[in-house]
């Protein structure tokens, strides 16, 4: 593996500033991550997002439920109680209260600052659901109205850091077509999770690039082996939204019912093992029929251009992988103010796990949505703090590029193409055989696979310009996928969203969240708390 390097004198055409605050990534977390250090005084605070802030991302195209609880009576007593049951006894309740008191004051501010939420017929306001192109163009709104810098179409590459602590980032501005470098107080890290470009809706800026720079300067990761999360779409769209289905009736190709109690997903995911499998919205009495338009209007959009009733005719219906943005793993926070175990580094969103609110289980709709808010809110915060203690000592600092496979090659670079890398990335990750009907030999080859991979992009993957950044996508995918198989192959058992079908129990002695970090050498440790101590020796002596 390659040494993180020296930084060289910048060229005229680079971007090269400096910033107290650098948040990667510009979907909801990111954006109130900038909004809350913008807020705790920030002097300089820096966004830049792989795509347009406000319309990139998982959120931006959606209809998102939140998280929203009232504090009266009993309510959230009994939403935490709701969501503990099937966390797989590994969500903390302390966690979901301050998720939930957070959530409620920062969606109260949205109104405030005059977010149109719908109104019921009585004119109150209904403020549990988030409609994503909206909310993401107000928060763009509100971020330069902080006057937080935005950089669209600027993807980081790596970051940059000095003595072990994170001190900025550098990246490729496709709209000036020149590298940028931001040296930064603190840096969080908001990039969302890896869906492994399953082409799932708003999914493909979500290729695990926070993973792997988080994992370059020595950061852990928690919960990756609860991965395995697949969504339903028609066969010929991209979206991946489950509401609707809730009223389907899902039948094999010749018309035979398929049983879809319980878990749709994992039912239409065993049909779809022995042929097609179609769904038709029947259920649906013209009221809901309404409803659903209204509220989820892309879902329709695929049927309507194809003339399909999807309430009268059925359709050929697929799965599609969602990955860590509606699983639960991620950059593992080592407190209560999402700070990561590296000094400087903070995580938010999808980036971060969230199994400290729902365990094993699916963050998909509303919990994701609460932790981005709450996370962001959090990290921002503390990211500020962070940048105003070291002063003006923060732009003097001497630092060093982390980044390794993609961009620095061990060995003699060309002869291997980012496509060939991140096709085999899906064939180990995509088929619902490997990754959700888990088993112990299976994942012991693809983890054979996956390691000789890294081994050959670690020695030849490189490129320059904008290709760096499919090169680093396409180490991402693949530091993902180990992180992925390496935890699943630990967690000899089923719980949550990892499904063993050779050890399809669960163990009560496994009640335990799975660290694991490192590139060259992939580990995973049990921790009985996620926010417990690392026992793992430093792996950050490259960066001082």
């Amino acid at each position: 593996m390659s040494t993180p390097a020296t930084l060289s004198p910048p060229r005229a055409s680079e971007i090269d500033d400096v910033a107290d605050v650098l948040v990667i990534g510009g979907g909801p977390a990111g954006a109130w991550a900038a909004l809350g250090a913008a807020a705790s005084g920030a002097r300089g605070v820096v966004l830049v997002d792989k795509g347009y802030c406000g319309t990139s991302g998982a959120t931006a195209p959606a209809n998102t439920g939140a998280w929203y609880v009232t504090p009266d009576g009993d309510a959230r007593e009994r939403a935490i109680e709701s969501r503990y049951a099937r966390s797989g006894g590994l969500a903390h309740r302390e966690w979901m209260a301050r998720v939930l008191d957070a959530t409620w004051t920062q969606i109260n501010q949205l109104a405030a600052w005059g977010y149109p939420f719908p109104v019921d017929d009585c004119g109150l306001q209904y403020r549990a659901n988030l409609r994503g192109p909206d909310y993401m163009y107000f928060l763009r709104r509100q971020l330069r109205r902080a006057g937080v810098r935005i950089l669209d179409h600027a993807p980081a590459l790596e970051l940059l850091a000095s003595d072990g602590v994170v001190a900025g980032a550098q990246g490729y501005s496709r709209q000036e077509d020149a590298a940028w470098r931001i040296r930064a107080g603190a840096v969080v890290l908001a990039s969302g999770g890896c869906a492994f470009l399953s082409k799932a809706l708003g999914c493909d800026v979500n290729t695990g690039d926070g993973y792997l720079m988080a994992a370059e300067v020595g950061a852990e990761l928690s919960g990756m082996e609860f991965s395995a999360q697949y969504g339903i779409s028609p066969a010929y769209a991209s979206v991946t939204k489950g509401l609707p289905y809730f009223w389907a009736t899902f039948t094999t190709e010749s018309g035979e019912p398929i049983d879809s109690r319980g878990n749709r997903m994992l039912a239409v995911a065993r049909a779809l093992r022995r042929g097609p499998v179609y769904a038709v919205l029947d259920r649906a009495g013209p009221e809901i029929q309404r409803w659903l338009r209204d509220g989820q209007p892309n879902c329709f959009l695929p049927h309507d251009r194809l003339g399909i009733d999807p309430f009268k005719q059925r359709f050929p219906v697929t799965l599609r992988a969602e990955g860590t943005v509606r699983g639960s793993g991620g950059i593992r926070v080592v407190d209560e103010e999402c700070a990561t175990s590296v000094p400087g580094l903070y995580a938010a969103g999808d980036a971060a796990s969230r199994e400290l609110i729902v365990g094993a289980s699916s963050g998909g709709g509303s919990p994701n949505a609460a932790w981005a808010i709450s996370s962001g809110t959090w990290a921002g915060h503390a990211a500020a703090r962070f940048a105003a203690g070291l002063g003006d000592r923060a732009a003097a600092r001497a630092v060093r590029a982390a980044g390794t496979v993609g961009l620095r090659p061990s060995g003699t670079p060309g002869g291997l193409d980012a496509g060939e890398v991140i096709g085999l990335v899906q064939q180990e990750m995509l088929p619902l055989d490997k990754n959700l009907f888990r088993q112990g030999h299976q994942l012991a080859a693809s983890v054979e696979r996956l390691e000789g991979a890294w081994r050959d992009a670690s020695a030849r993957l490189r490129a320059a310009g904008v290709a760096q950044v499919r090169a680093r996508e396409a180490a991402a995918l693949l530091a993902t996928a180990r992180f992925c198989y390496r935890s699943a192959l630990v967690r000899a058992e089923s719980r949550g969203l990892h499904q063993r079908t050779d050890l399809p129990d669960t163990d009560p002695e496994q009640a335990h969240h799975l660290t694991t970090g490192g590139l060259s050498s992939v580990w995973v440790e049990p921790r009985r708390h996620p926010l417990g101590p690392s026992h793992r020796p430093s792996n950050r002596g490259d960066l001082a």
